[in-house]
């Protein structure tokens, strides 16, 4: 029975190895909106990325751009034929060192400059971290209006790939929303790629924008080829419904698209999907008056459940919607723990995961 039970073992781990990159939902492209632009091509996240970067460069002579292997594309090839185009001064490669990249944009910033600095992942951000909350986020104010360093943008990739393990799978962003004075935006494709990181750089605001890794290459869709923004701190519903709503940002927006498929067909429950896209400061009307129509919310991020942004938006909609609910808030997240070695595919907030969660609000 020891035997067989350590084959049965085996054969999982294998499966499990075997799926190892494999992703775990179906990204689902949307159509933009006309007036975004009418010329369109298709791309991916990291060419929409590349893209908004050209467009930003091209419009503003201060902008400049630079991080660890930037100037030969970087690691994921975001900035690929940057710096033919705009030359060395402006596309360079840094150090690695992380609190010097954000020391060093704080300090263009504040110079007037547009500020375009990239962390490899988004794992690596914590040795800037005191750069961003002690220096960037609080310059306005502790000179009260004389300075500022609002034309910074930090760029870094986030989320999971399904074998990065502790260091390369980490979803960072609730550590940032603590801290007044940075915006927290993470797109769901590449339309919104595009749009929101050319907003983040045009803003008066430092802004970290976290960039699926995992959507660079397996997200594609009919991106406008113009100069286009997507105002910040707006969510968007991506589905629409009248039994729950669900509420998540980046790669889990499609989690929760095919989630609330599934609950449509095996339980007959409409299901509304709100896409964040601006974790702070974060759209708290939009979500209130969802859950105001549905009386149910669930929240699902890949971070881990403990302090993770999710907490937030269930005090804030208990305490202006506790009379519409009918069930309590619900959270669908990434366990307290590190992200495992292997076995990223039982950590994440899966589809069947979310599906439970719906099951369960509905039937309390």
């Amino acid at each position: 029975m020891a035997l067989r039970n350590i084959a049965l073992l085996c054969g999982r781990t294998r499966g499990v190895l075997a799926t190892r990159g494999a992703a775990h939902f179906n990204f689902q492209p949307t159509e933009a909106p006309k007036e975004y632009g009418e010329e369109r091509t298709k791309m991916n996240l990291c060419q929409a990325v590349n893209n908004a970067m050209d467009i930003a460069m091209a419009t503003d002579p201060s902008a400049i751009l630079f991080g660890e292997d930037v100037a030969f594309g970087g690691v994921f090839r975001c900035s690929l034929g940057l710096k033919d185009k705009y030359g060395s001064d402006r596309v360079f490669n840094t150090p690695l060192c992380e609190q010097g990249i954000a020391g060093f944009g704080i300090g263009v910033a504040v110079a007037g400059s547009t500020a375009i600095a990239e962390i490899q992942f988004g794992d690596y951000i914590f040795p800037a971290y005191d750069q961003l909350v002690n220096e960037a986020a609080k310059y306005r104010y502790r000179s009260g209006g004389l300075f500022e360093c609002g034309k910074l943008t930090v760029r870094a990739t986030w989320g999971a790939v399904g074998h990065g393990a502790l260091y390369h799978s980490q979803s960072p962003e609730a550590n940032f929303t603590h801290t007044p004075g940075i915006k927290v935006v993470v797109p769901r494709g590449p339309t919104q790629a595009k749009g929101l990181l050319l907003s983040c750089i045009r803003d008066d605001n430092p802004a970290i924008f976290f960039e699926p890794k995992i959507l660079y290459r397996l997200a594609a869709e009919e991106v406008p080829t113009g100069d286009f923004m997507i105002p910040l701190s707006k969510a968007e519903t991506v589905r629409s419904g009248k039994d729950v709503t669900i509420v998540s940002w980046g790669t889990q927006v499609h989690v929760s698209l095919e989630a609330a498929q599934l609950a449509q067909e095996k339980l007959g429950v409409s299901v509304e999907v709100i896409d964040l896209q601006t974790i702070q400061p974060w759209d708290e009307e939009h979500i209130v008056q969802s859950v105001k129509k549905t009386g149910r919310l669930i929240v699902s991020h890949e971070a881990p459940k403990t302090s993770g942004f999710g907490a937030e938006i269930a005090a804030a909609i208990q305490e202006r919607c506790f009379l519409h609910l009918e069930s309590p808030v619900a959270r669908s997240c990434g366990w307290d723990t590190p992200f495992p070695h292997v076995y990223e595919p039982f950590y994440l907030p899966t589809v069947w995961r979310v599906f439970d969660s719906i099951k369960k609000t509905v039937n309390f």
